[in-house]
């Protein structure tokens, strides 16, 4: 062994025979005046508003003299003043267990109670002080006059909440929490009538709150599983559902919205079904039964209103298609499907004005080249309705081929034609006159490819109401029964005659005379 390896075999068995000194117990004096320098750091740190430092060093005191009343009152104390009441009532109550002459316990105890909204717990533990402290026992006015207000406004939400008046009981709720601040029954109610008003964002982070503290809370899950529903979610809505009811079996609500959920798809999609096969009857009776199943679901609702004008302009019924996109818009203002039918069932009806206005308002919330284009094709017909339908004139549609619109004109000119009302009175003929000489305009234009083209472009015609400036109706009407031979010499036609006109033979016509008498 070497001599250093010798030297410390030597400090190690002296180091083994030293004395090494006793720890001394602390005697209970000693432990009282730590515990009460730890509770004094714990009354100036709550003085200076630092609660948490004060929560601490009251536990250090609780920890030292776990059987000492105050100490618990004090840390009850500074709980409530960071809103954490469960444990503040804890601590209340497990000081009046100690000394039941504590009285500050006894009142924090039902200052807690108030605060989480358990009215009735209060109201005992209010009489049990009263009961103790004989001498002060009308000296508790403020919590008195705090359970009977509670009382009141629970009493009013649940009034207002069977009237289906849900912004009064936010209200209500948002007055009984300034009073209650940690009733989680209040906090769900409110949440729940947020939803039900469709302030979904404002409701699930009401719920979010309770659940960061309990994310089992029944209740909160609820709220979440309504927000989803209203918001058209339906597969995930009921998750939720299903959730809160694993969690509560008996939670009644959950149960009828898992029903509600199931029903309305199911109905839903017989309609859709029955449209695509075109059943538009069946497809318009499921779409309403699905309306009925849940009144306050407004998404799910605005789309069956879509769903149901989509039909009703298969069935050409504009009217009343225009009917359910309004109401569908009024449920969703932002439902764009709803305007761009509500768009074409007003064209259909001829209220250019009222198309203009909601492709206005698509292209306000679109902002984009369809929309822009929606605009431009809904300002262009509603100044071409502006002008003289000549379609409407010749009664046929705008897709009539060539021949459609000479047998539309020959129709129409014969009809009107002034010597057919030659006997007529006065205004009777001035009628017949000027709807002779529209129907002469309307076939001077749509006869023509390049003028028909131009008119239904909605551009300007030479003539800015769409007119034919000198042009003779009666030439166009001899053009086309008398094969464009026009009145000159050799050939005319007469219309003062008695019942019809004539055109007679003249210098190389051969001779012959042609007849045409009204029937």
């Amino acid at each position: 062994m070497t001599e250093n390896g010798a030297a410390h075999s030597e400090e190690t068995a002296e180091e083994e025979f030293m004395d090494v000194p006793e720890e001394i117990p602390q005697t209970q004096a000693d432990i009282e005046k730590e515990a009460d320098d730890a509770r004094n750091e714990g009354n100036n740190a709550y003085k200076q508003r630092n609660y948490y430092a004060a929560i601490k060093s009251y536990t250090t005191a609780i920890n030292l003299l776990p059987e000492h009343a105050p100490y618990y009152g004090n840390r009850s104390a500074a709980y409530m003043m960071v809103n954490n009441y469960t444990s503040a009532l804890s601590d209340a109550s497990r000081s009046v267990e100690l000394e039941p002459t504590y009285f500050k316990g006894l009142l924090r105890q039902i200052k807690c109670y108030i605060a989480l909204g358990n009215l009735t717990a209060a109201s005992r533990a209010l009489e049990d002080l009263k009961s103790r402290d004989t001498e002060n026992s009308t000296s508790y006015g403020t919590e008195t006059t705090n359970i009977n207000r509670l009382r009141e406004l629970e009493s009013n939400a649940d009034k207002d909440m069977t009237k289906n008046d849900y912004r009064k009981v936010v209200y209500i709720m948002d007055r009984a929490l300034e009073l209650a601040p940690a009733c989680i029954q209040y906090k769900v109610t409110r949440a729940e009538c947020l939803a039900l008003l469709g302030r979904y964002s404002e409701a699930q982070q009401s719920a979010n709150d309770v659940l960061r503290n309990n994310s089992l809370n029944a209740g909160a899950l609820y709220v979440k599983g309504m927000c989803l529903f209203f918001q058209d979610h339906l597969d995930k809505a009921r998750q939720h559902f299903l959730q809160v009811l694993r969690v509560d079996p008996d939670h009644s609500k959950a149960r009828t919205s898992v029903k509600d959920v199931k029903e309305l798809e199911s109905t839903k999609t017989q309609g859709n079904t029955a449209f695509s096969k075109g059943r538009n009857d069946d497809a318009l009776k499921l779409y309403r039964d699905a309306l009925k199943i849940c009144p306050q679901n407004k998404l799910t609702n605005a789309k069956l209103h879509g769903n149901i004008a989509a039909v009703l302009m298969k069935q050409k019924n504009y009217n009343d298609a225009v009917k359910a996109c309004t109401k569908a818009i009024e449920l969703d203002g932002t439902y764009i499907k709803a305007y761009i039918r509500r768009v074409a069932c007003y064209q259909e009806l001829d209220m250019f004005e009222e198309a203009v206005r909601d492709c206005d308002k698509l292209n306000q919330m679109e902002r984009t080249r369809e929309s822009k284009q929606r605009l431009r094709d809904a300002n262009t017909r509603l100044k071409m309705s502006k002008r003289k339908d000549y379609y409407k004139v010749l009664g046929c549609s705008r897709t009539a081929t060539d021949d459609e619109i000479k047998k539309a004109y020959k129709k129409a000119a014969m009809k009107h034609h002034p010597d057919r009302h030659s006997h007529g009175t006065d205004e009777e003929r001035a009628t017949a006159e000027k709807q002779f000489k529209e129907i002469g305009e309307a076939y001077n234009i749509l006869s023509d490819q390049n003028k028909r083209a131009r008119y239904d472009n909605g551009e300007d015609l030479d003539d800015p109401t769409g007119g034919m400036g000198d042009i003779d109706p009666s030439q166009i009407f001899q053009t086309f029964f008398g094969g464009g031979h026009g009145g000159g010499p050799g050939g005319g036609y007469s219309f003062g005659g008695p019942g019809g006109f004539h055109q007679a033979g003249g210098p190389g016509r051969g001779g012959h005379n042609f007849t045409f008498s009204f029937g």
